[in-house]
């Protein structure tokens, strides 16, 4: 029953694990770049569910603030794409990682001066609740968190299969240039993955808000191991992200309860390596040729 209860607590990490790889496929799908700031996206959309939902006179219900927390996001994701990003368009790949650090100083600054720098907990109407299945005693926050990554898992499947923007944003991360000949606006479709990929980090950051303390630095560890994730996973595939997440969340509790002491933190990366040696597209690499 021990196994059951790191398995579930391990499966609950390793959504919030997932979604934050999400974003990082989601951005190099679409422009073959890696944004580093998407951990600092998730604490910045953290604390802005929690000034939504529990500080001062803004108490609203959890899911209203979640809604405008991912609202805000995915704004600033869409804004950032328009107005900074799109000025490198066409630069080497060096330029973007180069600017996706240095935004991720700038949140953590600015998150800092706002919000301060010491621990802060989201208020939420499950906290400190347990379900009961026999012997096994499940967090109500882990139970939400799960369900909640199969919700937006799911709608983001069904967004992509079947709808003209889902498609048209396949296609343009399959091969830009045919996608702008065929009449899609690239640039557009761009900027509304960096505001997608703002969306999942703000529900990511929420639902992490919930289950832990957020600080400025906590988007760094978390961008670390979700980027792990996504390579494992294989940094071109959707559901990669997913599985490479669920892996590393499962592996931290194990490795904590049974390994030495400290090798939860290094258990993501020597996985990340293995994965690098055996597969180095990662668990679902995507081999086949790019078309529209």
């Amino acid at each position: 029953m021990d196994i059951l209860q790191l398995l579930v607590s391990g499966i609950a990490n390793g959504c919030i694990y997932g979604l934050l790889a999400l974003g990082f496929v989601l951005i190099y799908k679409a422009s073959e770049a890696v944004n580093f700031a998407q951990g600092d996206m998730l604490m910045l959309g953290a604390f802005l569910g929690i000034a939504f939902i529990n500080t001062g006179n803004a108490d609203l219900p959890f899911l209203i603030g979640l809604t405008l927390s991912a609202l805000v996001m995915g704004i600033f994701g869409y804004l950032l794409d328009r107005f900074v990003l799109r000025g490198i368009f066409g630069q080497p790949q060096f330029a973007m990682v180069i600017l996706t650090i240095a935004l991720g100083f700038l949140i953590r600054f600015a998150a800092g001066a706002i919000w301060g720098h010491d621990p802060v907990s989201l208020q939420t109407p499950f906290a400190g609740r347990t379900l009961e299945l026999g012997s096994l005693i499940v967090p109500v926050v882990d139970a939400v968190i799960i369900l909640a990554t199969v919700a937006l898992t799911t709608t983001l499947y069904f967004f992509f299969a079947h709808t003209r923007l889902g498609v048209a944003m396949q296609a343009s991360s399959q091969n830009q240039m045919a996608a702008y000949y065929m009449g899609i606006p690239v640039k557009r479709v761009n900027s509304i993955v960096w505001a997608l990929s703002g969306v999942v980090a703000a529900i990511a950051g929420v639902l992490f808000a919930a289950k832990g303390a957020v600080e400025p630095s906590v988007g760094l560890l978390f961008g670390i191991k979700a980027f792990a994730a996504a390579v494992i996973g294989g940094l071109g595939s959707l559901p990669g992200a997913l599985a490479g997440g669920l892996l590393v969340g499962i592996v931290e509790p194990f490795a904590a309860r049974y390994l030495p002491a400290g090798s939860s933190q290094i258990a993501p990366y020597v996985l990340m390596l293995l994965v690098l040696i055996l597969r180095p597209g990662g668990l679902f690499a995507q081999i086949s040729q790019k078309k529209v």
